[in-house]
């Protein structure tokens, strides 16, 4: 399984825009759900809270939600092929999309069984990747693949 946070190109164009229109908040918020490095913000640390649309989920499938981000780069994902420790502790929403970004199904998975599942959905062949979402809100968190 390979973890994917948010794209450079994606940080760069939010951290450009923070602080200068409503859809790019310049904060901070301790707690905060990074997606650029898939842990939790600490106290002092500027963020961005922007808008942004997962890649998988195209035409009618389309959504966009807030995320957040370190505002200064962070140096990114410490490893890609482990479940982020940060996130590794709650029920998530797990959403499988297939290669033309149309949804193929959903699951709560309790903590405990997170990477079990994952690769159970992976395993199948029309799933092209899957999204790691709040189960309470349902917000993008970040996606795997193969």
């Amino acid at each position: 399984m390979r973890i994917h946070a948010l794209p450079e190109d994606v940080l760069a164009r939010a951290r450009g825009w923070a602080g200068t229109d409503e859809f790019h908040e310049l904060l901070e918020s301790p707690g905060a759900p990074l997606r650029c490095c898939l842990r939790r913000a600490g106290v002092g640390e500027p963020l961005v809270l922007f808008r942004y649309a997962p890649s998988a989920g195209r035409g009618p499938y389309e959504e966009v939600g807030p995320v957040f981000a370190h505002m200064l780069p962070c140096g990114g994902l410490e490893s890609a092929d482990v479940f982020p420790e940060a996130f590794a502790h709650n029920r998530r929403l797990l959403r499988t999309y297939t290669a033309d970004g149309r949804i193929h199904g959903g699951e709560i998975a309790e903590p405990e069984e997170l990477n079990e599942r994952i690769e159970e959905l992976l395993n199948n062949p029309l799933v092209a990747e899957v999204q790691v979402r709040s189960a309470s809100h349902g917000c993008y968190l970040f996606h795997i693949t193969t």
